[in-house]
């Protein structure tokens, strides 16, 4: 027996024997196997205490959806029935007179007595026996238009207005065109501010805002008001729609030779379209306010209405003369 091996224990020479014998019938295996078990022992204690930056993120995102559940379940539910609204009835009185703006969204009160054509030509209406309205749509700058739909809705209401079988168009005599600040318009409609409204209508001294046709520009134009644009009218309840109807289809009726004003017909009837409804819906009001109109001193209040025929196919009303250049237009 050798030294080194008279120094080993018995053991140890078994163990010896075992590795050699195992090196020598696994080959490179036999060093594989424990790098394996390693390697797969790191992986389940790196899972089992949740390391890893991916198991960091997903645990994060669980935690943010169960903080979102959470504040969405604390978020209160809706009753189920909160009854039928509001009533306008049970509403207090507005401290306003008659004919002053109602509260509402903004206008302008200036601007700089410039314009921008808006809108598309190519809209066109009626038959057109005896005059040919050729118009153009503008605003004066200064005036802010996106509250309300911008500049283009401003347009297309105009022409929708104009076109509407309950308007102008009911009568043959008339065709309305919109067409380009180049094709000779005859007509101009412009939205404008309060204040160039009151200085071109001739009302810097009239407490009411105001809406008019004049010929003062040198062409004829209809001034639209800003400020009744946005607001609308007391007598109109609200209904703001409605009321640019009307302002556009009384406007343009002067410029067609609607020149008089037209009193209510009785008590509760629908109001004529060239009656004054922006001061008021009642002929004893609008008779104390200027005698020397059309309306009789009688307590006889008529509905709000927006149009010359409300009744499409009912007779044109009578009494109109075309200006000569419509009229010319025609011919």
């Amino acid at each position: 027996m050798t030294p080194s091996e008279t120094e080993q224990p018995e053991s140890a020479r078994t163990d010896e024997s075992f590795l050699v014998r195992f090196a020598r019938e696994y080959g490179w295996r036999a060093y594989a196997i424990p790098v394996l078990a390693v390697i797969t022992i790191w992986l389940l204690a790196d899972i089992a205490l949740g390391g890893g930056d991916d198991a960091t993120r997903a645990d994060s995102a669980g935690d943010t959806t169960a903080t979102q559940a959470s504040e969405e379940a604390n978020v209160p539910e809706p009753p189920a029935d909160r009854g039928g609204g509001p009533d306008p009835a049970n509403a207090g009185e507005m401290d306003l007179e008659p004919d002053e703006l109602p509260p509402g969204g903004p206008f302008a009160q200036s601007g700089d007595k410039t314009y921008r054509v808006v809108g598309t030509p190519g809209a066109s209406a009626g038959v057109g026996e005896e005059a040919v309205v050729r118009y153009v749509v503008e605003v004066e700058n200064g005036v802010e238009t996106a509250h309300y739909g911008g500049d283009e809705a401003v347009a297309r209401l105009v022409d929708a207005t104009l076109a509407d079988p309950r308007g102008w168009t009911n009568d043959p005599a008339f065709r309305f065109e919109h067409v380009a600040e180049d094709e000779n318009p005859n007509l101009r409609i412009r939205l404008t501010s309060a204040d160039t409204t009151r200085e071109m209508c001739g009302a810097e001294d009239f407490a009411v805002e105001t809406s008019c046709r004049t010929t003062v520009t040198g062409e004829s134009t209809v001034m639209l008001n800003d400020s009744r644009w946005s607001r609308g009218a007391q007598t109109f309840e609200g209904d703001i729609g409605s009321y640019r109807q009307y302002l556009i289809n009384h406007e343009v009726g002067h410029a067609i030779g609607y020149a008089d004003h037209v009193a209510c017909g009785g008590d509760g009837e629908l109001a004529p379209v060239m009656m004054q409804q922006t001061l008021s819906l009642n002929n004893a009001e609008l008779n104390a306010r200027a005698p020397h109109e059309v309306y009789p001193d009688r307590d006889e209040t008529c509905r709000y209405n927006g149009w010359p025929y409300p009744q499409p196919g009912a007779d044109p009303l009578p009494g109109a003369v075309p200006d000569e250049e419509l009229q010319r237009e025609a011919e």
